[in-house]
């Protein structure tokens, strides 16, 4: 269908690194998915107020901070004096919320590849895609596979194809949307990742059809992740990779 690439990963791939584990989109986290034997990881990104790309999934501090507001209106250095792990439990408190930067590293020492998506808030898609793809392409080591650049907002997804055209794309999606064909070939997606309680085995069978690979979100429950590969998923996403580890080396 398409010349992009079409990294081969792992059928466990560990959310927002293992976010049943340890606070979500952390070194901490990062870290416990490593211990536990996943080799690949996914985690967010957006910018800061000075567009220093960093480590986060909602637009506001609240859920997963002791900040409030929107990420967007803080500065890199004033986010640094989060706590972003306590909310999770009290071992973790003091964990901060890591740059783009500060994750690689991490993954270049833990010797993880990484689903990076691309969280903008609203109205810095084109922005966020921009830098986040740039800083990419400037610090991802050679000794860890490419990343594969995710998001749900298609215009993040074009702005990295033009920027880093060797990175290979996935569109994430709730529901499998009308006109998915032409989305596929239009941003040459390598993957579609599907929320795994909206999709059909129909639905699997016509995107392999097409050429495009299929990722579910998040299971952490191993039957239905068997099942899920029985219809053709080639992997899956879980806060509790190690659940799913035991089946799916």
């Amino acid at each position: 269908m398409t010349e992009t690439p079409h990294p081969v990963l792992p059928k466990v791939i560990g959310h927002r690194g293992a976010a049943g584990h340890a606070p979500e989109n952390t070194l901490a986290s990062l870290e416990k998915a490593a211990a536990l034997g996943v080799r690949w990881v996914e985690f967010d990104v957006q910018l800061s107020a000075d567009r220093v790309v960093v480590l986060f999934h909602d637009e506001r501090l609240e859920r997963t901070t002791d900040g409030k507001g929107a990420v967007a209106d803080w500065t890199w250095g004033d986010l640094q004096g989060l706590d972003a792990g306590g909310w999770f439990g009290a071992v973790f408190a003091g964990e901060r919320a890591p740059s783009l930067e500060q994750a690689v590293a991490a993954l270049t020492r833990l010797g993880l590849g990484a689903v990076v998506e691309i969280k903008p808030c609203a109205g810095w898609e084109a922005e966020t895609a921009e830098v986040a793809a740039g800083v990419l392409k400037e610090i991802w080591p050679a000794a860890l596979p490419p990343p594969l650049v995710s998001s749900f907002k298609e215009e993040c997804l074009e702005v990295v194809r033009r920027v880093a055209p060797e990175y290979a794309l996935a569109l994430n999606v709730f529901k499998l949307p009308r006109g998915w064909k032409q989305k596929a070939r239009s941003l040459g997606l390598a993957a579609i990742h599907c929320r795994e309680n909206k999709l059909t085995q129909k639905q699997v069978g016509a995107m392999i059809a097409e050429g495009v690979t299929v990722r579910a979100f998040c299971i952490d429950d191993t039957a239905r992740a068997e099942e899920l590969y029985g219809w053709g998923v080639e992997g899956v996403f879980s806060d509790f990779p190690d659940r799913l580890l035991v089946v799916s080396p």
